[in-house]
């Protein structure tokens, strides 16, 4: 019995292995895989941040969910508070899977060196709608959230539309199965232009993306905590490149779930 639960654990970890060694030739050493296919010009910015985001989940009677999530973000190589996100949201489990969800955001965007002739600080509101999809394959968990997003930025007139497309997913180590092997890839684009080309405004086309690999620990079935590295390029139409910021972020979220 011992030999067939060490194959077995064997062949999961050469599938793992050869996964992982998939996604990082695609995506090159040190970028993520939209980068591949991405001018880095020489007004490409590099910049190292912390985020340490908390997202509570409360499970409400006839398959309601509520949520809310705060998310301080610290930028300038980790010495300046960069945004403060704050994300309630209620949703309804359509199936044992499928998961729909209406919520607000208020971001608040701090020492903004870009923001001339506006004040380095600026905020933004947006509401949003997501459908979130969870299936089991083998021992990979996976989850796809698909995220639609209507902005209202400050010095920015109209609504500006923002499509998110993640997918993640986790393996659970079966020598420990308390931790597990995470990653995550998401896109974000602009689905239209608002402002003039010299305005604060987003454009349309893809706005950025994430990258994340790193490790979960189940403390109980209340908490979990991810840590790892996650690369996050973003581009502006008012600089020559696609991706003209590329923050290297230590990413340490906790997930409460009640």
């Amino acid at each position: 019995m011992e030999r067939v639960q060490t194959v077995r654990w064997v062949r999961e970890m050469v599938r793992l292995v050869a996964i992982s060694a998939l996604v990082w030739s695609l995506s090159g050493v040190g970028v993520t895989p939209v980068q591949a296919y991405t001018e880095l010009g020489p007004n490409t910015r590099s910049d190292f941040r912390l985020w340490t985001p908390v997202y509570l989940t409360v499970s409400l009677p006839s398959k309601f969910i509520a949520y809310m999530e705060a998310n301080p973000r610290i930028g300038d190589d980790v010495t300046n508070i960069d945004q403060l996100l704050l994300r309630p949201a209620i949703g309804y489990q359509l199936t044992e899977h499928l998961s729909i969800w209406q919520g607000y955001a208020w971001v608040g965007n701090f020492n903004q060196p870009h923001a001339a002739p506006q004040s380095p600080f600026f905020q933004e509101n947006r509401i949003f709608q997501q459908a979130i999809y969870t299936q089991k394959f083998g021992s990979f968990n996976f989850m796809s959230r698909t995220r639609l997003e209507e902005r209202w930025i400050e010095h920015a007139d109209g609504t500006a539309v923002r499509f998110r497309q993640m997918l993640k997913l986790s393996y659970p180590l079966p020598m420990a199965p308390d931790w597990a092997l995470v990653g995550y890839d998401e896109i974000f684009i602009n689905v239209n232009t608002v402002g003039v080309p010299s305005g604060k405004g987003p454009g349309a086309g893809i706005d950025q993306n994430r990258f994340f690999l790193g490790v979960n620990k189940s403390f109980n079935q209340y908490l979990n905590v991810d840590l790892g590295y996650q690369n996050q390029m973003l581009n502006s139409r008012s600089l020559p490149g696609n991706a003209n910021l590329i923050n290297h972020i230590l990413l340490l979220q906790f997930y409460i779930n009640l």
